[in-house]
């Protein structure tokens, strides 16, 4: 953890993903973080994949280094628990939909620069999730086998994507939707809130790619590439030893890299002549001529093991790396045992122990600290409402008498 973020209080009420990426990210900065759940957990808690004891390892991992306060939000006295934390903190993220108890209008009563900063599904109030905006992206009926053809003209199903990239992309916009509000209230005082709808996070994005002008442009869809690169040269391959691997050339100098590693510098000078064209300088001619290549290139590739392919590309300063399972990537020396964006595994609430990530920005001059671990629910419940409400021990102790507020759920051998 850094502490770029020192001194700013954040009070997130959230579930799922993106909502709570957003507040992870200002967390591993260095914010305090406040997370309010409904006692007993919100819509998230128990996302799976659960461990023995019924810790979910996504909730854990998505909510490191911050605080957690457990209410009864179904409650008029916990809800306004919830409505006075944020408007005492003055920033609040959340999903929470717009007409509930944490409009921004309630929130805001006597306080006008308050900032809420709320994700949402459609700009229209729709709901929608990331899998539901990624269908409606195009980008599904453009992933998958080539000869699954452009679209959907003969029934070709989608591809789905398994990473959640709308909800990640929205967290992180969300985080720096919140830094550009404060820089915007400190320089005029004024709060307001800011929404976020995942749809529009999704279809911008396919704007901002350039994708949408290119089929407004073409009046027809993409085709489907399998795993080659769009309008580059790169493609899986496969070693003599049956090792899967990607090679990339999106730039000249990437290109004359695989080409000295492969040693095909005449076999791909022939295919120029045949043509009338060179490779050297143009990623149009080498998408354009990719099988040609690719057959090339695999010939080579097939009669080489991983060890000795690797090591001719590395020299050679080209762009590869191989295909690893999700669980060999997860104890690979380089890819995190080695690596120093990962920590020691903090006490988590699960108690499994395993690398925690900090956070993804790397400043050289600074220490990143070690990762922080989750709370357990209701873990800061008592502390944040004496020093933020001003609570004295008796009301609180009287609120949780009364199941409005909660406090750790940790195991009796943990507290």
């Amino acid at each position: 953890m850094y502490d770029l973020l020192k001194g700013l209080s954040i009070v997130e009420v959230s579930s799922f993903v993106a909502s709570p990426t957003a507040g992870l990210y200002c967390a591993q900065m260095g914010a305090e973080v406040i997370r309010v759940d409904q006692i007993g957990g919100g819509l998230d808690y128990d996302r799976y994949q659960l461990t023995e004891d019924g810790r979910s390892l996504s909730w854990e991992n998505l909510n490191r280094a911050k605080k957690s306060v457990a209410l009864d939000m179904r409650s008029a006295e916990g809800r306004e628990l919830a409505v006075e934390l944020a408007r005492a903190t003055g920033q609040l993220i959340t999903n929470v939909p717009e007409k509930s108890f944490l409009s921004h209008e309630r929130v805001s009563e006597g306080r006008p620069d308050m900032i809420t900063v709320r994700i949402m599904g459609w700009h229209d109030g729709r709901q929608a999730m990331d899998f539901t905006v990624n269908a409606a992206s195009g980008y599904p009926m453009m992933s998958g086998p080539v000869e699954l053809g452009a679209g959907d003209p003969d029934g070709a199903p989608p591809v789905n994507q398994l990473l959640p990239a709308w909800d990640f992309i929205t967290g992180a916009y969300t985080a720096f939707t919140l830094m550009a509000a404060l820089r915007n209230r400190d320089q005029t005082g004024k709060g307001g809130e800011l929404r976020i709808p995942l749809g529009d996070v999704a279809i911008g994005t396919v704007a901002n790619s350039g994708a949408m002008a290119e089929m407004l442009y073409r009046g027809s869809d993409r085709q489907r590439l399998g795993n080659a690169i769009w309008g580059a040269f790169g493609r899986d391959f496969t070693t003599a030893d049956g090792k899967r691997m990607m090679l990339a050339a999106l730039t000249n100098k990437q290109w004359a890299a695989l080409v000295e590693a492969m040693g095909l510098a005449e076999k791909i000078a022939t295919i120029e002549a045949k043509h009338g064209l060179s490779f050297a300088r143009s990623d149009h001619h080498r998408f354009t001529h990719r099988e040609e290549l690719f057959a090339l290139f695999q010939q080579v590739i097939g009669t080489l093991d991983w060890d000795t392919l690797a090591k001719r590309l590395g020299d050679a300063g080209a762009t590869f790396e191989r295909y690893r399972t999700m669980h060999e990537a997860a104890s690979d020396p380089d890819l995190v045992t080695n690596n120093p964006l990962f920590g020691p595994s903090p006490d988590n609430p699960s108690g499994f122990e395993y690398p925690a990530a900090g956070p993804f920005a790397n400043l050289p001059a600074e220490e990143r600290g070690k990762p922080h671990p989750a709370p357990f629910l209701g873990q800061h419940s008592e502390e944040v409402l004496a020093e933020r409400l001003g609570l004295a021990s008796g009301a609180i102790g009287k609120l949780i008498d009364n199941g409005v507020v909660a406090g750790s759920d940790a195991p009796e051998s943990r507290k």
